[in-house]
């Protein structure tokens, strides 16, 4: 008798699952596709701005440690895989220019970032007013 109780309970929730399920139509699983593209590139991106991030604090230390050089000093500055002996003024237009730079792109991933994030959540409005709460996009 237990048995029977189960599985009409069973039975009842399918029946409830099922008559509240939402047909997945094409365009609803481009939308679900293009919001997990979308969600890898910007989980790619971020972890690219972290490494900027630290490069960045990276350079601002050197650049610390050059203000305490002594101007006659030759510096060892790495360009590439090789060191190169360079005086102190040249050592720090090349340290600004390389933080200038990453800067830039530190910038241009925000940028990418944000506009990646607008149409997630664009998507995600789209889709909960489908699906409700029978879709996770939650990140």
């Amino acid at each position: 008798m237990a048995s029977m109780n189960l599985s009409r309970r069973m039975l009842s929730k399918e029946d409830e699952a099922n008559s509240d399920e939402v047909e997945v139509r094409r365009e609803d699983q481009d939308k679900i596709n293009r919001f997990s593209r979308l969600h890898q590139r910007h989980l790619a991106l971020t972890e690219e701005l972290s490494l900027k991030s630290k490069e960045r604090e990276e350079l601002d230390d050197l650049s610390t440690e050059l203000e305490l050089a002594d101007e006659d000093e030759k510096i060892q500055y790495k360009i590439g895989d090789a060191f190169f002996h360079v005086p102190l003024e040249q050592a720090q237009a090349m340290l600004e220019a390389a933080t200038t730079e990453i800067d830039k792109h530190t910038e241009n991933l925000e940028s990418k970032m944000s506009s990646i994030h607008e149409e997630m959540t664009e998507l995600k409005v789209d889709l909960y007013a489908r699906f409700g709460k029978q879709i996770n996009l939650e990140v």
